[in-house]
């Protein structure tokens, strides 16, 4: 796996906001999915977590000059944390699992979490 894989650009022209990436954690009650966003903005790019339940997200890095290296996106998703005073869902329950994973700019993305998915008993 190339963890050091990096897209040359989230945004194809049509438009400043680009999805990344969709998790699915299908052991979840109510079978939660989170998408991540990236909005281009002054020259940097600005990462935006969104859920059904609109949770404050906690992640980094938040904001970033060039798209991420294929590491920092798993670091990312893996870090995700939501205040437990405010969350909404249960969500940290949630993010507890291991979530699955879609994305067009991160081919490899899929088989990370697939294999590890299959390490821990998911699959």
């Amino acid at each position: 796996m190339d963890f050091d894989y990096r897209p040359e650009t989230y945004f194809n022209g049509t438009g400043a906001s680009s999805l990344l990436v969709k998790l699915t954690y299908p052991e979840s009650q109510w079978g939660e999915e989170i998408c991540i966003f990236a909005t281009a903005l002054d020259g940097e790019i600005f990462f935006e977590i969104v859920d059904f339940y609109g949770n404050e997200y906690t992640f980094k890095p938040a904001v970033s000059k060039e798209p991420l290296p294929l590491q920092e996106l798993i670091f990312l998703v893996e870090s995700l944390e939501v205040d437990p005073e405010t969350e909404m869902g249960n969500i940290n329950q949630t993010l507890s699992g291991i979530p699955m994973a879609e994305s067009k700019l991160y081919p490899q993305l899929e088989e990370y979490f697939s294999q590890k998915r299959a390490h821990f008993g998911y699959l």
